[in-house]
């Protein structure tokens, strides 16, 4: 037997500008050994089924109404965080020039919890930790950093 996922997916504009809203549905089938070309007539059928589930489903009303979200100042939008966590020679580095400039742990961590939103320097993304190596080879960096 062979195994096949057929899929179908429709997004639809949201009620503000610029979003919309995606649906779909996916359907495991198992397809009996046959030709090449009984295979691909079962994987049209298949499509259009879940295809037409997807559109009527639509059409009667049932999907939710887009959700009404407040125009929000582009400053204060939530911005998606870099997710990848540090390397371990990134938080090297960042220890390396807190020490040497005599900032300790407890205040390296502090300042990045500040600064950065999370507890320690350990739970810094990939693009954080960079920022704050920048931060720390700056002459600057001595006041933000300490």
């Amino acid at each position: 037997m062979l195994k096949a996922i057929v899929s179908y997916s429709k997004k639809i504009p949201a009620d503000k500008e610029y979003s919309s809203q995606g649906y779909s549905l996916s359907l495991e089938t198992e397809l009996p050994q046959m030709d090449a070309k009984a295979i691909q007539a079962r994987l049209h059928d298949t499509f259009t089924l879940v295809k037409n589930a997807v559109e009527q489903e639509l059409e009667n009303g049932k999907v939710a109404k887009p959700v009404h979200v407040p125009d929000v100042p582009e400053n204060q939008l939530e911005r998606p965080r870099d997710t990848e966590k540090a390397s371990n020679r990134q938080i090297q580095f960042v220890t390396s020039l807190a020490s040497q400039r005599k900032i300790t742990i407890s205040e390296l961590n502090a300042k990045v919890k500040d600064l950065y939103g999370v507890e320690s320097i350990y739970d810094l993304s990939k693009r954080d930790a960079s920022k704050l190596v920048d931060v720390l080879k700056t002459t600057e960096g001595r006041r933000k950093a300490a």
